[in-house]
């Protein structure tokens, strides 16, 4: 009793706290959401039609055919990814069980050599999958001719 009687009520305590105002920047961010999906929406339908056709193939050179080829997912930017995570997650666990050889020989030396002989198989399945969409895209083209 004796804080209320000193700073007021409870109702007067909570009406001094600041406000923080949130309408104004939630509402900043619905419009640039909307405003995002709405060019989004546009500038796909755009490189969709106007640059992606079949036909504009054999037009470009250079960066532009670079690009064509993205887009159209005639290269695989995967492997290059999964190139390097095999080489940066091969360097860690080497490096991590290098490390803990304080806190067993043992230990360290099967994280050493499981832990790289796990990897390796992950990523060759994963390079798998990537072949083979490989050699069956040589197929199609091969049988196109």
């Amino acid at each position: 009793m004796l804080f209320l009687s000193k700073y007021g009520s409870t109702a007067d305590i909570i009406d001094s706290v600041p406000k923080v105002a949130t309408t104004s920047a939630s509402s900043n961010a619905t419009v640039a959401l909307i405003v995002a999906l709405v060019c989004a929406i546009v500038g796909s339908i755009l490189v969709f039609v106007l640059f992606l056709r079949k036909d504009n193939e054999s037009k470009y050179t250079g960066f532009v055919k670079w690009l064509y080829n993205f887009l159209q997912f005639n290269t695989l930017t995967i492997d290059i990814i999964l190139r390097f995570t095999y080489l940066f997650l091969a360097i860690f666990i080497s490096v991590l069980a290098i490390a803990t050889i304080g806190s067993g020989f043992l230990s360290s030396l099967l994280i050493l050599v499981i832990g790289n002989l796990i990897l390796r198989v992950c990523y060759e399945f994963s390079m798998l999958v990537i072949l083979i969409h490989r050699n069956v895209r040589e197929l199609n083209e091969k049988t196109k001719k």
